[in-house]
């Protein structure tokens, strides 16, 4: 079978959490084929791949967020839309009303318009914006509301009229603008069309755009209704969805997901991997670590302002940041900043590197997050025998204190950016030795019992057969 699996600002070109859960979703099924559709934020990012790609992934289509700028649009045209057709564009910029996606996808494949820029620069476009900013902003300028809105939805529309791959089937790894690829895909190709959510999409770009300072207060909530509305799109067209915990498949029915279609697959990780890893360290000091990218959603500043509480208890401590910063260089030069400022000895950020060559000497493991899904980071932690300190986001209290499985804690939950209590918690971890070693023992039977990797492809197996296989009765690409 072929297998279309499309990723937004994940594999290749990051590693961990759902990039590696790709990488290891294609090497672990080479009975498949697999065609990648990476859709990444800007040009520049072409090519620059972080992952040895397996031998079945046989094309990479690469598309990028920013190539509107390359098109130089015709202004004043008149297209003469028919009813349903301004209708769907006018529920996209308002958030109300009935968007038909198949028949807004149609239109804007249709060639109808030579490029998609030409049609925002069209009097069909100004009416049904100035109907919206009538109805539901008449204070705000509608030169900015014109601008602002351009700006949102032209990589939507261009995304949308590239050429998909043609495969069996269609696995998106979240909603957003993947999402709408994989409906793309099933509308063109009549495949079906698989939707995985790690985290929730459209809840981790509303905690962004809030905290965003180049969006103005006015426009925040038309970017995060846009945001709510394309990944409605997935949920309402996608065949199946698959999610990795209880939480997450209600959120999913609370944004309108069919809860019949939903099914729970949780992460894995292949325990033996973390066997025997090197564990020589100097007996005198702490080694504290985390397994993140240094990006604002897993806020790095809450775990530096953490350890520095940590430090003044514990001045033998050592911080390990084990993960890639090029991926946001602005926030980690604030991170570097910060370092500075709290005066912090001993916080070593690495970098990419094979997290095996350091986690066995960690004394605790650590996690900040804002938000999360099921975080892979964790489950390695574990399987390496490490409590953690970690927020209370996503399936983190799940994955620690277990649920009803006879298993105790394996470490302790605290608020999101309360670094005054992951502080003392990790000190406690520190100063109790018997506890830290109970508590990673705890930790690694519960990646053993509940969360192993050739479960997760023994699922996914299944679920490719049975949704790309000949249960739906369309025509095969390859057998």
């Amino acid at each position: 079978m072929r297998i279309c699996i499309i990723a937004e600002g994940s594999y290749p070109y990051v590693t961990g959490g759902v990039s590696s859960w790709i990488q290891n979703i294609a090497m672990q099924m080479p009975e498949h084929e697999f065609i990648i559709y990476a859709i990444a934020a800007q040009k520049k990012q072409q090519g620059k791949f972080k992952y040895k790609l397996p031998e079945n992934v046989i094309e990479v289509k690469e598309v990028f967020l920013d190539s509107y700028l390359e098109e130089d649009s015709k202004w004043g045209k008149r297209f003469r839309l028919d009813a349903e057709q301004k209708n769907n564009v006018k529920a996209l910029l308002s958030g109300e009303g009935t968007l038909d996606w198949p028949s807004f996808i149609r239109m804007l494949r249709s060639s109808k318009f030579n490029q998609v820029s030409d049609f925002l620069t069209s009097f069909d476009f100004f009416d049904i914006l100035e109907e919206v900013c009538r109805e539901k902003y008449p204070l705000v300028p509608f030169t900015e509301m014109f601008w602002t809105v351009r700006s949102m939805i032209l990589p939507l529309f261009i995304t949308i009229r590239d050429n998909m791959p043609e495969a069996d089937l269609y696995h998106s790894v979240s909603t957003g603008y993947a999402g709408v690829m994989g409906v793309v895909a099933k509308e063109i190709y009549n495949k079906p069309f698989l939707l995985t959510e790690h985290g929730i999409y459209s809840r981790e770009r509303e905690e962004e755009i809030i905290k965003a300072d180049w969006v103005k207060g006015y426009f925040k909530d038309l970017w995060i209704q846009y945001f709510y509305q394309i990944s409605g799109c997935a949920y309402k067209l996608s065949d199946q969805v698959t999610t990795l915990f209880g939480r997450n498949k209600e959120i999913e029915i609370e944004l309108g997901c069919e809860a019949e279609k939903i099914t729970i697959i949780p992460n894995g990780v292949r325990i033996t991997d973390y066997e025997n890893l090197p564990s020589e360290k100097p007996a005198d000091q702490y080694y504290i670590g985390a397994i993140v990218r240094v990006v604002p959603i897993k806020d790095i500043k809450t775990m530096l302002q953490s350890f520095s509480l940590i430090k003044q208890e514990l001045p033998n401590a050592i911080f390990y940041v084990m993960g890639p910063y090029e991926e946001d260089e602005s926030y980690y030069y604030e991170c570097m900043q910060l370092v500075d400022s709290l005066q912090l000895q001993d916080v070593l950020f690495t970098g990419s590197v094979n997290i095996k060559d350091f986690i066995g000497k960690m004394d605790l493991l650590m996690l900040t997050s804002i938000s999360e899904g099921q975080p892979l980071a964790i489950l390695e932690g574990m399987a390496a025998g490490k409590p953690f300190v970690a927020t209370n986001v996503g399936s983190c209290k799940e994955l620690i204190e277990g649920v009803n499985d006879g298993i105790g804690s394996a470490g302790f939950i605290v608020p999101v950016m309360h670094y005054e209590q992951m502080a003392q918690a990790a000190i406690t971890l520190c100063k109790q030795e018997k506890l830290r070693r109970e508590m990673g023992k705890n930790a690694y039977e519960r990646v053993k019992n509940h969360y192993r990797q050739d479960d997760v492809i023994a699922n996914y197996r299944r679920l490719y057969s049975e949704i790309g296989g000949e249960l739906l009765g369309r025509d095969r690409i390859r057998a």
